[in-house]
């Protein structure tokens, strides 16, 4: 990413107004949160808003806000109030970063708008009413709730949103691009997958992702000839579960960690794999289909609405449904590229970032419109 905005030859708040001051709510460092709020904050900024980014300090450190022409502050919780108690329009991003922005607003008659990256079903017992008691105080508070997909727009609508509407965050430009000169041959030779099939899946090691049904999965690929590799991008708490099961069932399966080129892992695969339980707008499902790489995922959340009829849907939780879709197109390289020319004609579907920006703006310019109450 630059590390210095790029000026864009366009007026502050050309309508008459004095620049329009918002704040950025980030309640993790999650990517898909992330990318977003760094492609927002750049597109505001360029049409002359004044962005602050609240956000964890590792945030700034991958996604540089400073450099997309924002203010950053770490998220401690006094600078987080002195930011938004000075702004005509604070925009929290997720349901944690909402209920923070909601204690920090107490007070102040600044409109609050939530973007509601998570969802989907909650968890049980204790985890899950605490779950359904945040989402019902967060959508409660804001005075519009944008959803990336229908599915959350519902679910903020029966939390009790007053105002919920569908907002689809676009996909960062660059974000599908292998880096320029980048070999797949070079890529598959590193991972071990020269003479056979890749099958690559990205995202963080939890349960929700489906990583376990997805091992059940490879089980079955060790009879084909060649055996695909299956790598899996990303960290968190399953990893070593999923490594002792790797070693003891002698899956064809690569734990790669974190890694940040994953669009050029994603390059080289012949298939991509979305397991999940649940899935909003989901980076892998875009960046697959961006760069014309065959999909196999779930059809949960908002997925279905996202790739259309460019990709395979299984149900969640069914290995052998799973395995069979990767199988058959593993064996069957016309129908592989039938879905890449699909993927990408779904994904000049999708709204761009000034798309993005331009509707976002307008939600601010409406509030600003508002009678404060």
């Amino acid at each position: 990413m630059s590390s210095s905005p790029v000026p864009v030859p366009v007026p502050a708040q050309s309508y008459g107004r004095p620049p329009l001051r918002t704040v950025q709510v980030l309640g993790g460092a999650g990517a898909g949160s992330s990318a977003h709020v760094r492609s927002l904050a750049t597109g505001l900024a360029a049409r002359g808003v004044r962005v602050t980014v609240c956000a964890p300090v590792e945030a700034e450190g991958e996604y540089d806000f400073t450099g997309a022409g924002a203010h950053f502050l770490p998220d401690a919780v006094s600078a987080l109030r002195g930011a938004c108690a000075g702004a005509d329009v604070v925009h929290a991003h997720g349901v944690r970063a909402g209920m923070r922005a909601a204690l920090a607003l107490r007070g102040h008659r600044v409109p609050l708008v939530v973007t509601w990256h998570g969802g989907g079903p909650a968890a049980a017992g204790a985890a899950g009413r605490l779950s359904r008691l945040l989402e019902r105080h967060v959508a409660r508070a804001a005075v519009v709730v944008l959803g990336s997909s229908s599915d959350q727009v519902d679910l903020a609508r029966l939390r009790g949103a007053r105002d919920a509407r569908l907002a689809p965050t676009a996909l960062p430009a660059g974000a599908a691009a292998a880096a320029p000169g980048a070999d797949p041959g070079k890529t598959r030779a590193e991972l071990g997958s020269t003479e056979r099939p890749l099958l690559i899946a990205v995202g963080s090691l939890v349960p929700g992702r489906g990583y376990s049904v997805l091992l059940d999965a490879a089980r079955s690929w060790r009879a084909l000839d060649p055996a695909p590799l299956l790598v899996i991008a990303g960290e968190g708490p399953m990893r070593a579960d999923l490594a002792r099961r790797i070693e003891a069932e002698a899956l064809p399966v690569r734990l790669l960690g974190r890694r940040r080129d994953a669009a050029q892992l994603l390059a080289a695969a012949d298939v991509a794999v979305l397991p999940s339980r649940w899935e909003a707008r989901s980076l892998l499902a875009q960046e697959a289909l961006r760069a014309g790489v065959a999909l196999v995922a779930t059809r949960v959340g908002g997925v279905p609405e996202l790739v259309g009829d460019a990709a395979v849907l299984v149900p969640y939780g069914d290995p052998g449904a799973l395995a069979e879709a990767v199988s058959g197109l593993l064996a069957d390289p016309g129908r592989r590229a039938a879905l890449s020319a699909a993927g990408r004609a779904q994904a000049a579907t999708w709204p761009s970032e000034d798309d993005t920006v331009a509707q976002v703006l307008s939600v601010y310019d409406e509030l600003m419109d508002r009678p404060r109450r």
